[in-house]
């Protein structure tokens, strides 16, 4: 019956496509007393072989068979003069399958989902499943309310048209996310793990709201794995009721979970059935030690690293499996790893689908193992975890098919791509700077090929270049990172700087992991930068060596220059030093250009949970440069910065950063004033570019452009981030309290400068000339310097918002300890330099 069938399904297929198909089908010999009418389109003996006889069982069975085909709407069986006959009514075949009025939906979304599907027979119970199929989908969507009905619009040939009408109804999403059974977590926090959130006045724009089973089941793995990161090694989800609130034309979840203890380890100890394998020699690859609170992440890992350690050891079938022995009582947990040889099974193939932009090798190169390898759980899952860092997908699934033996398994890679391209703006503002923008495209994926391009131009009052920067993530096939950077940037005179800045070059740059979490960087920077001081009737910052034409001295507001935005007060005598002459530091640096040749190298650590938004972990970073590998400069610079995350209670999370660096000189060279660091707003808030440091305090010079720059920094930053209360968490909006503490000194520079000013080199220093009003008129050859090593120091309030055009930080400062200016013996001695307020932001495409 089965063959004859199979005959039947292949006919009725080439009937309903019009193709003309000839089949010979063996009859019973009972069958022949079976006489068949109403069949128009399935041939008569093929109905008449669903019947193997003529007693009552088996026409029965035929009838049930017939119906089941879904060819016939109608099937009656009669007895007449000895004979029987099976009248039919043949469904009509489906033309094509419509929609109306979906427009949330895709018409191309919808047909996937349904089994009605043109040239196929018309089935009115699949049908009326199909309607259960697309009320469902539009659940999925946010449309519970959404009402499905069919029609049927009669053609030719017994052809016909499928109409499904829907009404889509309103939004229907997530009304309440309830939880219940938590003491150490408010549902709060629990609900800010979830990707499902709950309906707001933001509602309109957002669709996270929507009611997804498939989304709440990743929402409560992902709470599940939270709680076993923190301790809460019998953490389990109880229930999950979704209910739909017919009044409140949303569903409330009630998720349910018994948390149990909190538990530290209590010992850790690693058994190896396998007997060339040292256990002693493995303790090492353990991530947690006795007295750790028990983290199920750190035993992933854990598990990973004994896995990789023994497969070194040529045992490529073998795993880790972790044990753990409760205590409830003292609460702790004995941890045992037992390493063990496994099943010996390889792969056979790896699939690849659903990357319509990633190309397969950028997949198949996250995988340590490859076709033909022994196949190991725990690699496959770290390469799930790999694929799923890199952004480039919205979902990752791998999973197993049988091969084409026992021992062989096919991985099945299923993806989904998203965008990786960005679109960035940052900004920065000061009453007395005015504003600096930078606009940069950047592409994390390009052509497919898991390669990094960026391109930033920066344009503002003051500041403007380009630079371009380009990463390979495998280079040469390995895993490391190569790339390079070239760049172009041009800075005008401000009120912090009276010269102008050139600088252009580029970087080699190569990237080693070592571990998960510590890497080496190595490179090579070459690059040209020079100054230059203006020098006209707007900008006269060099005109006690170079006079103007048509400039003479006078008093303010009376004759002589007053175009800057610098001027003294009415009444000031104007000369060539109190009209904002540049410190004779930088006519000095502006003499020649500098070509700088610099290999250097990183040394970084990197434990955060998440690289954009972290809320724990640790992230070091040790730099060291060299110029010197030809070039005309000769030093060796070197910095370091720490940041530490710790979540202190639900969404609040402290952040404390270290940050401390040094330059000096190599081959008794100084060190030039153009490579010194220029701090200000990255070491302490509330103090303005180059504000915090040595100053050029001679006597004339505007204290605000004075900075020298130091040999030596250091400072720390203590912060806490926290949500606004009252805002939803869709808003992407947190508040931010801190505390910056630093300070820079160390100029080591000349302090005599005769060939800047034109001068024999061995004249001694000549005194600063006053007029008789008290005022500088000519500029002295030698430097006076304040360096002053006071902490500086400031509290503020910062903005955060996660907005759609991306993030934006508005940070509001008020230093309370720094260093003031201040007269000593009739000498004035500049201070530091203040800016309360900036921003920056950024966005995404």
């Amino acid at each position: 019956m089965r063959f004859i069938r199979a005959y039947l399904y292949r006919l009725a297929f080439a009937l309903a496509v019009g193709v003309p198909v000839a089949v010979s089908v063996s009859v019973p010999a009972q069958a022949q007393q079976i006489v068949v009418q109403g069949s128009q389109r399935v041939d008569a003996e093929t109905i008449r072989s669903y019947f193997g006889g003529t007693d009552q069982g088996r026409i029965n069975q035929g009838v049930k068979d017939l119906y089941a085909t879904g060819l016939f709407s109608d099937v009656k069986v009669r007895h007449e003069g000895g004979r029987i006959v099976v009248s039919v009514v043949e469904n009509n075949v489906i033309n094509r399958v419509a929609f109306e009025g979906n427009s949330k939906v895709k018409s191309e979304q919808l047909l996937p989902e349904i089994q009605t599907k043109s040239r196929g027979a018309y089935n009115p119970s699949t049908v009326q499943a199909d309607i259960e199929r697309i009320k469902d989908l539009y659940r999925r969507a946010g449309r519970g309310a959404a009402q499905v009905t069919s029609r049927t619009v009669a053609l030719p040939n017994g052809r016909i048209d499928v109409v499904f009408t829907i009404n889509e109804g309103g939004k229907t999403g997530v009304r309440d996310i309830v939880f219940v059974g938590n003491q150490a977590y408010s549902g709060y926090r629990l609900r800010n793990l979830m990707q499902t959130t709950e309906m707001n006045w933001l509602s309109f724009f957002k669709n996270t709201d929507v009611y997804d089973p498939d989304k709440i089941s990743s929402d409560l793995e992902v709470i599940r794995r939270f709680y076993l990161k923190n301790g809460y090694a019998d953490f389990r989800i109880v229930g999950n009721d979704a209910r739909y609130d017919e009044a409140r034309e949303g569903w409330v979840i009630t998720v349910t979970v018994d948390e149990g203890a909190q538990y530290r380890v209590s010992s850790v100890n690693v058994d190896s059935r396998i007997a060339d394998v040292d256990p002693d020699a493995l303790r090492r690859q353990v991530r947690l030690s006795p007295g750790d609170v028990y983290n199920g992440d750190l035993v992933e890992k854990s598990v990973e690293n004994l896995t990789r350690e023994v497969s070194r050891k040529g045992y490529a079938f073998s795993s880790a499996r972790p044990q753990g022995d409760r205590n409830p009582a003292a609460q702790t947990i004995a941890l045992n790893f037992v390493i063990e040889e496994g099943p010996r099974v390889y792969i056979e193939r790896i699939v690849v689908r659903g990357n319509t932009r990633t190309r397969d090798y950028v997949i198949r190169r996250e995988f340590d193992i490859g076709e033909g390898d022994a196949y190991n759980r725990v690699l496959v899952e770290r390469a799930e975890r790999r694929l799923n860092n890199l952004g480039f997908f919205k979902k990752v699934r791998i999973t197993n098919e049988p091969g084409s033996s026992p021992d062989r398994v096919v991985v099945i890679v299923d993806v989904e791509d998203q965008p990786t391209g960005s679109f960035g703006i940052s900004g920065g503002y000061s009453t007395t700077d005015g504003i600096i923008g930078e606009v940069s495209v950047s592409e994390s994926n390009f052509q497919g090929r898991g390669q990094f391009v960026r391109v930033a131009l920066t344009l503002g009052q003051r500041t403007r270049g380009i630079d371009f920067s380009f990463t390979e993530p495998y280079f040469m096939g390995y895993r490391m990172s190569a790339g390079f950077d070239l760049y172009h940037k041009q800075t005008l005179n401000s009120i912090y700087s009276v010269y102008e800045s050139r600088t252009t070059g580029g970087a080699l740059r190569l990237g080693l992991p070592i571990t998960d979490e510590f890497s080496v960087g190595l490179r090579y920077s070459l690059y040209t930068t020079s100054i230059s001081i203006p020098n006209t009737l707007q900008r006269p910052y060099n005109d006690c060596q170079f006079p103007i034409p048509g400039y003479t001295p006078g008093w303010n507001g009376v004759s002589g220059f007053n175009g800057t935005n610098n001027i003294p007060p009415a009444g000031t005598y104007l000369t060539c030093v109190s009209n904002g002459e540049a410190s004779v530091a930088m006519k000095d640096a502006a003499l020649k250009s500098r070509l700088i040749s610099m290999p250097g190298y990183s040394l970084i650590y990197n434990s955060l949970d998440n690289v954009k938004n972290p809320t724990a972990g640790l992230y070091a970073e040790f730099k060291q440069d060299v110029a010197g590998l030809g070039g005309n400069a000769r030093f060796l610079r070197t910095t370091g910065e720490l940041r530490y995350y710790y979540p202190i209670y639900d969404d609040v999370v402290g952040f404390v950063k270290l940050q401390a660096g040094n330059i000096a000189g190599i081959g008794g060279q100084k060190v030039n004033l153009l490579d010194n660091f220029n701090l200000g707003p990255s070491l302490v808030r509330g103090f303005a570019p180059g504000g915090i440091g040595p100053r050029d305090a001679s006597p004339g010079i505007d204290n605000r452009s004075a900075g020298l720059g130091g040999t030596t920094y250091f400072g720390a930053t203590a912060e806490v981030q926290f949500p606004i209360w009252g805002l939803p968490k869709e808003v992407g909006m947190r508040g931010a309290l801190f505390a910056d503490a630093g300070t820079l000194f160390g100029y080591e520079g000349k302090t005599v400068f005769n060939t800047a000013l034109g001068l024999p080199a061995n004249t001694p220093c000549q005194p600063t000339l006053f007029t008789t009003t008290g005022v500088a008129y000519t500029q002295s050859n030698c430097m006076n310097v304040r360096d002053d090593r006071k902490i500086r120091a400031s509290v503020g309030a910062s903005l955060i918002w996660q907005s759609p055009l991306g993030p934006i930080r508005f940070d509001y400062a008020i230093p309370f300890a720094r260093v003031k200016s201040e007269y000593i013996g009739g000498v004035y001695r500049g201070g530091d330099v203040t800016q309360y307020f900036r921003f920056s932001g950024g966005g995404t495409f």
